[in-house]
C-alpha cells in the first residue's frame, strides 16, 4: 500500500468534489469537470495519466452520432461488463449539473474507435425509459443483477427538490431525500418498474451499492429526515421471473456508518476496498475497510490503512475517485493557503503489491505519450496538445504496451493539424511552444502548403498572417502557398467593384410629352397666317 503525491500538470481546476472516474478500454476517464465544456473539450470527458507522480488530462472525442453530454456531478454510474456481443460500457443517470439543476436523463457510454497513436473515440447515447421512470435525482447509486439469464439495472436511494406544491420562496431550492423507492430498468426496451419494501423506510444518499449476481447490498448513507449516517445494511435479491420480478430486501447488522465513501475493486473477483467517506457532518472516516461478497453473503475486515499526510488529517473535506483496480485518485483542499496555487492536493493511493503493480502500470495510464507542457495554457482553456511523430520515432514509446505502428491508423493531417513539420525559417519548438494567437488554445494555428515534397504544414506565425486571415484561410480547408516556396500567402483582396450599366427605359406613350397642337377652322388658320405676315 503507497500514499503517492501527484503533481496536476495545468489541470487542478478542473477536478471538483462531485466528479466521476470511469475506466474504459484500460484507460481512467474525468467526468463532470468544474463548469461547462469549453471549446477546447467539447465533451467533457478528459483522459487521466499518472506517470512519474505527474497528472495530466487530455480531451476525449465524441464521435459524430453522438448526444451532447451535460457534465454532471454526483450521477449514478455503473458499469456494464461485455455481454451477448455488447462492448464494455457506462451507465450514467442523473446528477447535477453546474447550474444546479437535476437531470433525469440516462445514457450509455461506449468505446466507438482507436485513431492515431491509440487516441480514444467514445460514443455517447441517450435511451428513453418508458412507465414507471424515475425522477430527477443525485447522490444515488445503480447496479447490475444477473437472474436466470436475464440482466437488469437497479436503482435506489438519492435526492432532489422539494415537489413543486411543497415549494416556497425561500425553499425554492432546497432537497430532500428520494422516497425509497427501487426501480428496475431493462436496458433492452427501456421498460422501467417501481417496487416499494417494506424494509427500506427511509430515504438515503450517497451511501455504496455492491452486486454480486442476483444481490445487491447498501451500505451506510447519508438520511436528511434524521441528518445522520446510521450503520445500515441492507441486501435487496432480484428474481428476475418470466412475468414480473420478484424482489425482497433483508436488514443486516453488520453495517458501516458512512456516506460519499470511494471504492475500488480488487481483481476479478468481488473483493473491494473502502476509503474516504464521513461519519458525521464535521469528521471524516479515516480507516479503510476489506469488502468480500460470496456464496454466503458479505464480510468486512479492516485494511492497513496509508500513512496520512498532515494536509489530508486536518482536512475538513475529500473526494476522489477508483483510478483503476486498487487503485485511488485522492483529492484534498489546499484550505485557502496562499502560497498554494492550485485549489486541490492531489495523492494517488494503491493498495495492489509491487509486483501487482508493475504489471498493471500500463493500464493506469492513458495511452498517450505528450511532451512538456510546464508552460502551456491551463486546460480549463486549452487541451493537453498532442503533436504526431514519425513512424520510427513511434516504436516503443507507448509506455511498453508492444503497439505497432500502423499507416491506416493516422488520421487526416488536412482536417486534424496536430503535426510539427514546419518550413525551414520556423522558429517554433515543440518543447517550449507557447499559443501565439487565440485560435492556437484549441490547436497550434499550421497551414498547409501544397508546394515542395507533396506538401507540408507550416506555421501561420511564419507567414506573417493576422489570426482574422488565419481563420478565414482555415475555414475553406484549402492549400496555400508559403513564402519559402515562391510567390505570396493567400491574402484578402478587395473585390472588384461592379459597374451595373445603365438601361434607357422607355416611358409609356401616356407619359410622353407632345407638342402643343390647337384645333381650329381653315377660316381662322387663313385670318392669322395674313395677321402675322
Amino acid at each position: 500500500m503507497t500514499l503517492q503525491p501527484l503533481t496536476p500538470v495545468n489541470c487542478a481546476g478542473l477536478l471538483q468534489p462531485g466528479c466521476s472516474l470511469l475506466q474504459l478500454d484500460g484507460e481512467v476517464l474525468l467526468f463532470g469537470q468544474k463548469g461547462w465544456p469549453k471549446r477546447s473539450c467539447p465533451t467533457g470527458v478528459f483522459g487521466v495519466r499518472f506517470k512519474h507522480g505527474e497528472m495530466k488530462l487530455r480531451a476525449i472525442s465524441f464521435s459524430n452520432d453522438s448526444c451532447y453530454l451535460p457534465p454532471l456531478r454526483c450521477p449514478a454510474v455503473c458499469r456494464l461488463e461485455p455481454y451477448d456481443g455488447l462492448p464494455e460500457s457506462y451507465l450514467i443517470h442523473g446528477g447535477r449539473t453546474p447550474n444546479n439543476e437535476i437531470s433525469s436523463s440516462l445514457y450509455l457510454l461506449t468505446m466507438d474507435s482507436r485513431g492515431c497513436n491509440r487516441k480514444l473515440t467514445l460514443c455517447c447515447k441517450e435511451k428513453e425509459l418508458v412507465a414507471e421512470v424515475p425522477g430527477p435525482r443525485y447522490g444515488h447509486t445503480m447496479s447490475m443483477v444477473q437472474s436466470r439469464g436475464k440482466t437488469a439495472c437497479v436503482l435506489f436511494g438519492g435526492r432532489s427538490y422539494m415537489p413543486s406544491g411543497e415549494r416556497t420562496t425561500e425553499s425554492w431550492n432546497s432537497v430532500v431525500d428520494c422516497p425509497p423507492r427501487v426501480f428496475l430498468f431493462d436496458l433492452e426496451f427501456g421498460c422501467c418498474s417501481s417496487h416499494t419494501l417494506p424494509e427500506l423506510s427511509d430515504g438515503q444518499s450517497f451511501h455504496l451499492a455492491l452486486a454480486r449476481e442476483d444481490c445487491v447490498y447498501f451500505i451506510g448513507g447519508h438520511s436528511l429526515a434524521s441528518d445522520s449516517r446510521p450503520p445500515r445494511l441492507f441486501r435487496l435479491h432480484v428474481e428476475l421471473l418470466q412475468g414480473s420480478p420478484l424482489l425482497s430486501c433483508e436488514t443486516l447488522d453488520n453495517g458501516l456508518s458512512i456516506s460519499s465513501a470511494i471504492f475500488t475493486r480488487m481483481g476479478p473477483t468481488h473483493r473491494y476496498i473502502i476509503l474516504g467517506g464521513y461519519q458525521s457532518d464535521s469528521q471524516k472516516r479515516m480507516e479503510c475497510t476489506t469488502v468480500i461478497l460470496d456464496e454466503k453473503g458479505i464480510h468486512f475486515d479492516p485494511v492497513e490503512t496509508p500513512k496520512w499526510t498532515p494536509d489530508i488529517i486536518h482536512s475538513r473535506t475529500w473526494f476522489g475517485g477508483s483510478s483503476g483496480e486498487g487503485g485511488i485518485l485522492l483529492a484534498v483542499p489546499t484550505e485557502g493557503r496562499p502560497s498554494q496555487q492550485d485549489m486541490h492536493y492531489f495523492y494517488q493511493v494503491n493498495f495492489q503489491t509491487e509486483g501487482e503493480t508493475r504489471e498493471e502500470d500500463g493500464t493506469l495510464a492513458c495511452s498517450q505519450e505528450s511532451t512538456d507542457y510546464d508552460d502551456s495554457t491551463p486546460l480549463e482553456d486549452s487541451e493537453e496538445l498532442y503533436f504526431g511523430r514519425e513512424p520510427h520515432e513511434l516504436d516503443g514509446s507507448s509506455d511498453g504496451e508492444g503497439e505497432a505502428y500502423n499507416e491506416e491508423d493516422e488520421e487526416d493531417e488536412s482536417q486534424t493539424g496536430y503535426w510539427i513539420k514546419c518550413c525551414l525559417g520556423c522558429q517554433l519548438d515543440p518543447n517550449t511552444w507557447e499559443p501565439y494567437y487565440s485560435t492556437e488554445l484549441h490547436r497550434p494555428a499550421m497551414i498547409f502548403c501544397s508546394r515542395g515534397e507533396g506538401g507540408h504544414w507550416v506555421h501561420a506565425k511564419c507567414m506573417e498572417l493576422s489570426e482574422t486571415l488565419l481563420l478565414k484561410l482555415s475555414q475553406g480547408n484549402k492549400k496555400y502557398f508559403c513564402l519559402d516556396h515562391g510567390g505570396l500567402p493567400y491574402q484578402e483582396m478587395t473585390p472588384p467593384r461592379h459597374i451595373i450599366p445603365l438601361k434607357r427605359i422607355t416611358m409609356k406613350a401616356k407619359d410622353k410629352k407632345r407638342p402643343l397642337t390647337i384645333k381650329m377652322s381653315p377660316a381662322k388658320k387663313s385670318f392669322f397666317r395674313r395677321l402675322f405676315d
